[in-house]
């Protein structure tokens, strides 16, 4: 068995030193970070020390006499450290406190104080775990966002997923626009969908998540979005939800449509890749250079990347100046092809399963590009730019679009 990585978080002194040593005597893992600060959100300051070295475990005490800031860190770990192993030593006798901690995320709850033996067996489910993944090869998640509505991010992220699985196979979408309606790009009837999984959380697991999935006839399985608006689902359950996905298909592809709280924010960091979807005019750049700035915030701007739908040349405008105006460079351009996007939405056959037409190709050759690291059509130009030079490229972009507009170009 390799040598585990185990953070200790226990308020109570003597509670921690009891851990260490249980940890250190065990001869499978090893001490990395031990603390009585118990992190209460993700941003908290010192939650970059606990998950700093990447740590195979973390070890949290819950105080009998006070669990919810215990609770609390147990949620916020799952999250920030989602590869992470979260064990909870808590009492027995106290089953709200146990089922909490399972919900905030916790593989594993034990008796408080830690058994030597308990622990070594749960060291040891960890390992396991962590060898069948390392035999194997999770899955990689990208998340799909529109920088202004109706930019079309559900037929790029519909497409996408397919132009994925008929070269990748083990593919998965999951709707999660405020409204969601994938399954009319689809031609499907949903039984089930992502409120039932996310009711479901507290019981997960592989075989009740593939029950909400629906089947679609060309290989691709569907999370089905909700038919009616819903509250942001948390973050906690949100990479829950993506932590089982990644264990069983090669690439999830996830349409947050024109979400823009925290669950596009907790998906984003937990993809891959996130696809800015804009088309080029004024208003959509300008949203595009927004969300980028808001998602890059917590993010990190190496992950994003603009799609141009609808795509036409603007006379004048290079791309780096567009990747400049939006602080985001661009992955690919998805060329005009209203009338054929349109068409298949009302016959529920996406432009994907036309085979030999242009915009077909277009996604394929666009998936492989997302599976050869994202490697952006204009290479790697810096997209930097002053607060000035944006203004300056907007006021160009302002005279340089409104023709176009005008003329129904992108409609």
């Amino acid at each position: 068995m390799n040598i585990l990585m185990v953070s200790i978080l226990a308020a109570d002194g003597e509670q921690r030193k009891h851990l260490q040593r249980l940890v250190e005597s065990s001869a499978v893992a090893h001490v990395v970070h031990a603390s009585a600060h118990l992190p209460a959100a993700v941003t908290d300051p010192k939650m970059r020390a606990v998950v700093g070295e990447g740590p195979d475990v973390i070890l949290v005490d819950i105080l009998p006499e006070n669990p919810v800031h215990a609770l609390q860190a147990i949620a916020a770990l799952h999250v920030a450290a989602p590869k992470a192993s979260i064990f909870a030593i808590g009492e027995m006798t106290a089953p709200q406190v146990i089922v909490a901690a399972m919900r905030g995320g916790a593989s594993e709850y034990l008796d408080r104080p830690a058994n030597p033996l308990k622990l070594l067996e749960a060291f040891a489910r960890v390992a396991s775990a962590r060898n069948t993944r390392d035999a194997g090869t999770r899955g990689k998640v990208v998340t799909v966002v529109n920088a202004k509505g109706g930019s079309g991010a559900t037929t790029v992220a519909v497409n996408t997923a397919l132009a994925l699985a008929a070269t990748h196979g083990s593919v998965a979408l999951v709707d999660l626009a405020p409204m969601g309606n994938a399954f009319l790009h689809l031609n499907v009837k949903p039984t089930f969908g992502i409120v039932d999984a996310l009711n479901n959380m507290h019981r997960m697991d592989l075989a009740l998540l593939q029950g909400f999935m629906t089947q679609c006839e060309n290989g691709l399985s569907l999370l089905a979005g909700s038919n009616t608006p819903i509250a942001p689902p948390s973050p906690e359950n949100l990479a829950r939800l993506l932590d089982l996905l990644v264990e069983r298909y090669r690439y999830v592809v996830v349409d947050c449509s024109s979400r823009f709280d925290t669950a596009t924010r907790a998906v984003s960091n937990f993809s891959e890749h996130v696809l800015l979807v804009t088309q080029v005019d004024t208003a959509s750049l300008w949203n595009a250079l927004q969300v980028q700035t808001h998602l890059s915030e917590s993010t990190g701007s190496e992950k994003l990347r603009l799609v141009l739908n609808r795509y036409r040349k603007v006379s004048g405008f290079s791309d780096l100046e567009l990747e400049q105006a939006t602080g985001c460079r661009i992955l690919w351009k998805i060329q005009n092809h209203y009338h054929a996007v349109a068409g298949s939405i009302e016959s529920g056959v996406p432009v994907t399963q036309e085979n030999n037409t242009e915009i077909a190709r277009s996604y394929m050759r666009m998936a492989t590009a997302l599976t050869s690291n994202g490697t952006a059509v204009t290479g790697a130009a810096e997209v930097t730019e002053s607060e000035n030079g944006r203004r300056n490229l907007f006021d160009r972009l302002i005279g340089g679009l409104r023709p176009f507009s005008a003329a129904g170009v992108n409609t």
